[in-house]
């Protein structure tokens, strides 16, 4: 069935088969893990996890499509226990179905309880997109019994071929002609999500009068600033509202801090994503600057998950003005990230023999364990020996930052291992 000219573009243009597919060439490409379940007509349950606008629901569409069962679509912002029980009875009647569920890391413990038997007796097959980390949102039990894929962004080049091809296909893009004098303000705005871009180029268009138009930069620009909704909890502005309220706790901007983190209790958005990425951020950007601030985080956490709202927006605002006003420090964050790039470069060094661990009389005598010296026998519960493997011994991984905090720690490590480390 044809999709009404009604729709939005991005529903019009959405495609119907693997070969119209733009992007995700990793799962769906020529060797890609999802082709390939689709053409033996073996396809389990999954998890689709990725950004907005990445063909999460387009390839549980076509999965459906290509191995002809029964589809059921349930969103987990609306659905409740009741309308999952009864999609249940409906494919034990038709002897299994695939019952797709967007937004999976909304639903509570109860509601994932619920799917939970159904998919161990194989009576549904569950695909379930998110774009939350599901090892945080979904529970262990239901995440085993899932093979879970990760989605990427749209390049510019997948972006660039939507919109050849809504030109290309879609009806009213034929009866209109229009010429792409400049892209980059769509695929900002864009931000790699297909159903974003597409949307936003149709209202572009719309906007302007006459049967051959030329888009601008600038024209994209005021038309979406005029129109495109403030905050939408379901993708939309989703990510540049958090963006914007990470980066203003970064920058130690309290009333900024507060301000988004207004626009996303009022989008309804999740209290658990907000004090998450909180969490992170107390670690990345604040660190041994001020360690409290994770401890404060964390309970944040714990908090907003047994009041919920409204009460739980007193204590995101309590712990989002304590990080923005905390002082800062990147510096555990570029440790791990120098860290793990060494490990790459150089792989598996052995590590040295006195820190080998040697639970076998044989291990002993071939010298493992031989030479450590117990760090609390010594003054200070200090001493000077090496515990970098030999081919990167010397080397600084933790720069501690330049702040009251952290300062104290770099003049006790100068103390302590003089010139070794440059401290």
């Amino acid at each position: 069935m044809n999709t009404p000219h009604q729709a939005p573009l991005a529903e019009r243009c959405r495609p119907r088969h693997l070969s119209d597919l733009i992007g995700q060439e990793h799962l769906v490409g020529e060797k890609g893990i999802i082709r390939k379940a689709i053409e033996s007509g073996s396809v389990p349950s999954m998890i689709f996890w990725g950004p907005p606008g990445v063909g999460k629901t387009t390839i549980a569409n076509i999965i459906a499509n290509s191995i002809k069962v029964p589809f059921y679509n349930l969103s987990a912002i609306s659905a409740g226990v009741k309308e999952l029980r009864e999609v249940i009875d409906k494919a034990r009647m038709q002897s299994g179905c695939i019952l797709f569920i967007d937004e999976i890391h909304r639903f509570n413990k109860t509601q994932q309880d619920a799917l939970l038997a159904a998919v161990e007796k194989g009576i549904i097959r569950l695909i379930g997109a998110t774009t939350e980390n599901p090892s945080f949102e979904v529970n262990s039990a239901l995440l085993s019994r899932c093979q879970v894929y990760t989605l990427k962004a749209l390049t510019e080049q997948h972006l660039m071929q939507l919109l050849q091809q809504a030109m290309e296909k879609d009806a009213m893009f034929k009866s209109k002609k229009v010429h792409l004098q400049e892209t980059k303000a769509l695929f900002n705005i864009a931000g790699g999500d297909a159903r974003k871009l597409l949307n936003l180029f149709e209202l572009v268009v719309e906007s302007l009068p006459g049967d051959e138009v030329s888009l601008s930069d600038a024209q994209v620009m005021e038309i979406a600033q005029q129109r495109v909704a403030i905050y939408d909890k379901s993708g939309e502005q989703h990510y540049d509202i958090i963006s914007a309220f990470i980066k203003s706790l970064r920058g130690s901007d309290p009333n900024a801090a507060v301000y988004y983190l207004a626009r996303m209790i009022e989008g309804g958005e999740d209290v658990k994503f907000i004090a998450r990425r909180m969490l992170i951020l107390a670690s990345e950007d604040i660190g041994n600057a001020n360690p409290t601030a994770l401890v404060i985080a964390t309970n944040t956490f714990q908090a907003v998950q047994f009041i919920g709202y409204p009460e739980a927006e007193i204590v995101l605002s309590q712990c989002a003005t304590y990080l923005a006003s905390s002082p800062k420090s990147n510096a555990s964050y570029m440790a791990i990230k120098i860290a793990k790039g060494i490990v790459r470069e150089t792989g598996d060094l052995p590590v040295p023999m006195h820190l080998r661990n040697a639970p076998t009389k044989l291990m002993k005598n071939e010298g493992y364990g031989k030479g450590y010296q117990y760090a609390h026998d010594y003054e200070a519960n200090f001493v000077h020996q090496e515990y970098l493997p030999d081919a990167i011994k010397n080397t600084k991984l933790y720069e501690p930052g330049a702040n009251a905090r952290e300062n104290e720690l770099r003049t006790r490590l100068k103390a302590l291992w003089k010139d070794k480390y440059g401290y």
